[in-house]
């Protein structure tokens, strides 16, 4: 049984930092395509980045570009997005998804499996 679980979301005031977490258990860390989502509330569920199985190549939606990186450690199985320049507009709750196989490109629907969320807060 495949398990997602993330950590580090939190309380920040706007300008600071934060590292999310997602560590993967019960399978093959490497077959998949790692990606934070983040859904706002009344808002859709959003692709925020994403980081392929092996090469690394990344993508990131517009909004965060240059302020968030997201990076992944297959010996531990885990995916990282450090959030920098935080702004009130970035308060959400943040999921990681994994995908086997998948292209940057694939629909939300096509992850297979998905975390609890974290929820991040910038307020001051």
């Amino acid at each position: 049984q495949v398990q997602l679980v993330e950590s580090g979301g939190g309380l920040v005031q706007p300008g600071g930092s934060l590292t999310l977490s997602c560590v993967v258990s019960g399978g093959p860390f490497n077959t998949y395509r790692m990606t934070w989502f983040r859904q706002a509330p009344g808002k859709e569920r959003m692709l925020v980045a994403t980081i392929a199985r092996t090469s690394g190549a990344t993508y990131y939606d517009d909004s965060v570009k240059g302020r968030f990186t997201i990076s992944r450690n297959n010996a531990n199985n885990t995916v990282y997005l450090q959030m920098n320049s935080l702004k009130r507009e970035d308060t959400a709750i943040y999921y990681c998804a994994a995908g086997r196989y998948l292209g940057a490109t694939a629909p939300t629907k096509e992850y297979d499996y998905w975390g609890q969320g974290t929820q991040v807060t910038v307020s001051s």
